[in-house]
């Protein structure tokens, strides 16, 4: 398992290789990869964003989320987890982060990275201040739910 903190953009498709590729271990053993990329958007709440600043707490952020995917471990029967996620400023259509999941069957894979995805965005200590195109700035006090709003 891996957990990286950026405070520069990152591809999230080279990332993923990467770790594909380092993780020998994993070679010929895993026969599902669920992945989740969340990208930055230009409207929240109803108002246009030109984009956010999203800030952690170095040491403590990172070993929440492997607690994180350690529960997930516990939970299903996956074989390794990559999380990548992104700090400073954000702009739109920019990656804000990655969650990778590798199991032998897609429905470990599936429920485990959906586990972290949201535990990481209920529970891991980030705030974000969206900075407005009206230069109006706000902190989020919560997270979306992750459905559009009926």
């Amino acid at each position: 398992m891996a957990v990286k903190i950026c405070a520069d953009s990152f591809e999230p498709w080279q990332e993923v290789q990467q770790y594909r590729n380092s993780a020998k271990k994993m070679a010929g053993k895993s026969g599902a990869t669920a992945i989740f990329i969340g990208m930055m958007r230009d409207v929240n709440e109803g108002d246009a964003v030109k984009g956010m600043m999203l800030e952690h707490y170095p040491g403590m952020t990172e070993k929440h989320l492997e607690k994180i995917i350690a529960q997930a471990q516990q939970q299903w029967q996956i074989l390794d987890a990559l999380v990548v996620h992104r700090t400073g400023t954000v702009l739109p259509d920019e990656p804000i982060v990655l969650v990778a999941v590798w199991a032998v069957h897609r429905g470990d894979a599936y429920d485990a990275n959906r586990y972290i995805m949201e535990a990481l965005k209920s529970t891991a200590p980030f705030w974000k201040k969206e900075l407005l195109k009206s230069d109006a700035e706000r902190w989020l006090k919560k997270n979306t739910d992750g459905y559009a709003s009926s």
